[in-house]
Formats: C-alpha cells, sequence, structure tokens
C-alpha cells in the first residue's frame, strides 16, 4: 500500500513539473487500455472470419496496458528506463503483431509457414536485441546487427514476400489499403525501435541525441504502432463485414 501511495504521488509530482516521460507512460497506458476495451467491445460487430483478429488486437493492447502500468510504477520509483519490462512487453506483443499479419491474409490463402517465418524473425529481432542492450558497450554492435536482420526480414516479408503477394492478389480493395498503412507502420513507426537502440553509449548512433529521451519515443512509438496496427485491422474487418452483408442480400 505505502509503495502504491508512494509511486502516485510521485507520479503527482513528477505530472506537474511536467516530465514528458512521465506523462508518456500515463497516456500509454490510459489509451492501450481504452483500446483493448474497445477491439474486445467491437468484435461482434464484424462476421466470424474477423473475430479472432479483433481479438489478437485486444490482446496486443491489453497485454501492453499491463505492462505500461508496471513500467510506469518503476520509472516513477527509480527514474530509470524499465528495459527488462519492455522486452517482456514486446516478446509478447511484436510475434501478436506478426500473427495479425498471417489472420489479415488468412482469408486470401495465407500459409502457417509465413507465420513461423515471421514469429522467428520477430524472436530474433527481440532476443538480439535485449541481450545487445544488457550486455554491456562492447557487445551491443554485434547483437544490433543480429536484431536488426529480424526486423529487416519482417520488412521485406511484407514488401515482397508471401504477404505482399497475397495483398495484391486478393482484389481487395481493403487489404490494400491496410497493407499500404501497415507498410508505414513497419518502415517508419517500428523504425523507432533500433534507432533507439543505436543511439545507446558505444552503438552506431551513439550521442545523436539523450539517451535519457529514448523512452519518450519508444511510449510514443508503442501507444501508435500498437493502436495503430489494431484500427488499420479493424477497418478491413469492418469492410469486409460489411461487403459480406450486402452480397448475401443480393
Amino acid at each position: 500500500m505505502n509503495s502504491i501511495l508512494t509511486a502516485d504521488l510521485l507520479g503527482l509530482d513528477k505530472i506537474i513539473n511536467s516530465d514528458p516521460v512521465a506523462i508518456t507512460f500515463f497516456i500509454g497506458y490510459m489509451a492501450m487500455f481504452a483500446s483493448a476495451v474497445f477491439f474486445f467491445v467491437e468484435r461482434s460487430s464484424v462476421s466470424d472470419k474477423w473475430k479472432t483478429s479483433l481479438l489478437v488486437s485486444g490482446l496486443i493492447t491489453g497485454i501492453a496496458a499491463v505492462h505500461y502500468y508496471y513500467m510506469r510504477d518503476f520509472y516513477l520509483l527509480t527514474g530509470q528506463s524499465p528495459t527488462a519490462f519492455r522486452y517482456v512487453d514486446w516478446t509478447l506483443t511484436v510475434p501478436l503483431m506478426c500473427v495479425e499479419f498471417y489472420l489479415l491474409t488468412k482469408p486470401f490463402g495465407a500459409k502457417r509457414s509465413t507465420l513461423t517465418k515471421l514469429i522467428i524473425a520477430s524472436l530474433l529481432m527481440l532476443v538480439a536485441g535485449y541481450i545487445g542492450e544488457t550486455s554491456g558497450i562492447e557487445e551491443n554492435i554485434f547483437w544490433g546487427v543480429l536484431s536488426t536482420v529480424g526486423y529487416l526480414y519482417i520488412v521485406y516479408e511484407v514488401f515482397f514476400g508471401d504477404v505482399a503477394k497475397l495483398s495484391r492478389n486478393s482484389n481487395s480493395p481493403a487489404l490494400a489499403n491496410a497493407m499500404f498503412l501497415l507498410k508505414i507502420f513497419i518502415t517508419l513507426g517500428w523504425s523507432i525501435y533500433p534507432i533507439g537502440y543505436m543511439v545507446l553509449p558505444g552503438n552506431l548512433l551513439s550521442g545523436a541525441f539523450e539517451v535519457s529521451s529514448i523512452d519518450l519515443f519508444y511510449n510514443l512509438a508503442d501507444a501508435i504502432n500498437k493502436i495503430g496496427f489494431g484500427l488499420v485491422i479493424y477497418s478491413v474487418a469492418i469492410s469486409e463485414s460489411n461487403k459480406n452483408k450486402k452480397a448475401a442480400l443480393v
């Protein structure tokens, strides 16, 4: 009880004193919690084959909300970056975002092998990144390069691989628009993570900006990427469900 009260008082003090990192932890927590509720409720608005997609969107934002609750308290009590908490969150949510690519293209013929490759690439990216951040300056460039290989494979898959081919052959304007937006998330939204890693001491972009600002960028990127990802999935699910309803009435 005392620790919770202390965290609340510290949090109020940091907000009053306009600590942008503390504020974004609060905003991220509430935004992702609200998004999870929205996706779970909206499952009833889409056809059966899209319900799992919205369930996964709700899980992604719900898991992130729980972790942000604990990351917020950790930051308020220590003033340090919650690196371990953040990687636990990413290890659960990033593979689920890869699952979303599979579910998005499954109605158009996606194979489980594509899902397997995406998950392996995401785990490589995350595990190598965590080792690099915690193993010391001497090793972080090597592990950073290895992590980037996993990220670049996901980019390849979305732009040129099976996911891209299924999108082009689907004849679905909703899916085409969704894939266009998801490509933006992957290339611009996700790029903040390797950039944040590379500004760490001893890395390729060391000194480019203050390391203390990394949590600010991570918090904003997490909220935009995870909520935005889910909203793109939701838009496709609603569009395809409405199209099927109209076809059934004809």
